[in-house]
């Protein structure tokens, strides 16, 4: 069976601090350079990431560098998808270093399953040394902070609802359809529920962990955050099963505990039950808190136990603030700042 060709895309917007390592990775793989090709979509970048993209294009001819007026994700993905000369496409990601057989193993792991997507968990590296930034990988690579999302806490083998990114047959998207140019966020879920609803199946393995680095500032994720999931209720109305109930369960964490907040004024009962709440909110925590977090002691404990609480209350209130686009579409613009879009 002849090795098939793979195009590699990495939609991108103001990522100079970690494109460069992305790229490096990517052009150090155990894939035949011949057989590869990577496809940066720059969604109008104006920290110098194009330029840095552009330098890679000089010195190897398998880079490609196109422009996504839109200046997001979704749009950035059917452009690299429509110019891709690949039969398997995989969807990068600018933040992520991976390892040199990545390539390998997601065409490897695409034939040995007969998956429709195969992926794999995220290491969470923290941006920097600094204590802000190793308090955003410790909510991260939680399961308190995460819930049940697999491929961020989990290193098990097997199918999944969703994999971050993934790669997949080209083919695929003539059954299921693009990215959907609606989702600012979560398309990457959207898309993975329509595999599933088209009878199409997700794969898991630790074979194919990448090195994430998320933001470096706490104060800059619970910002993040706070905008991301503004998209989850749109999500839902565009297909009802993109996301689970845990993606809600902080909305209705911030709802009941503003509620109790605001009852404990008038009753020791709500008061009661707010302490309840608390309490049972913090059991769950040490129980279930990154047991990194737990070795580094009881001042490393508390402080990460309230950063999962500030992350969720971000997440919930986020979630919240997102009930008026069931009312109006959400405006389709980068989150993420640049050049003007078109």
């Amino acid at each position: 069976m002849p090795t098939p060709t793979v195009s590699v895309i990495i939609p991108v917007r103001n990522e100079v601090n970690y494109i460069w390592r992305c790229l490096n990775s990517l052009l150090s793989q155990t894939y035949p350079t011949t057989l590869y090709e990577v496809i940066v979509v720059d969604g109008r970048s104006s920290d110098g990431s194009k330029e840095c993209v552009l330098a890679f294009c000089c010195d190897h001819p398998n880079v490609r560098c196109l422009e996504n007026t839109a200046g997001i994700v979704p749009r950035g993905m059917n452009i690299g998808i429509q110019n891709a000369h690949g039969e398997i496409i995989i969807r990068a990601d600018g933040h992520t270093i991976y390892p040199a057989h990545y390539i390998e193993t997601c065409v490897n792991y695409l034939e040995k399953t007969g998956a429709d997507n195969v992926g794999g968990p995220v290491l969470t590296i923290p941006a920097s040394n600094s204590f802000s930034s190793q308090l955003v990988a410790a909510v991260l690579a939680s399961p308190f902070g995460v819930g049940d999302a697999k491929f961020r806490t989990g290193s098990g083998e097997g199918y999944v609802d969703t994999v971050p990114f993934g790669a997949f047959r080209r083919e695929l998207f003539d059954r299921v359809g693009m990215y959907n140019e609606k989702l600012v966020r979560n398309q990457d879920i959207d898309l993975n529920a329509r595999i599933r609803k088209a009878g199409g199946r997700i794969f898991q393995t630790p074979a194919l962990t990448t090195e994430y680095h998320p933001v470096a500032g706490f104060w800059e994720l619970l910002d993040l955050t706070f905008r991301n999931c503004q998209w989850h209720f749109f999500s839902v109305s565009e297909n009802s099963r993109s996301l689970g109930l845990r993606h809600f369960t902080p909305a209705a964490f911030v709802v009941i505990l503003t509620s109790l907040t605001v009852g404990s004024f008038f009753s020791r009962s709500v008061l009661l039950s707010l302490f309840v709440l608390l309490f049972v909110y913090l059991v769950v925590g040490f129980r279930t808190i990154n047991p990194r977090a737990r070795k580094g002691g009881t001042v490393t404990l508390c402080t990460t136990l309230l950063a999962c609480f500030c992350f969720h209350f971000s997440y919930g209130v986020g979630t919240l603030a997102g009930l008026r686009y069931l009312l109006s579409p959400p405006p389709s613009k980068p989150i993420r700042t640049g050049q003007a879009v078109s």
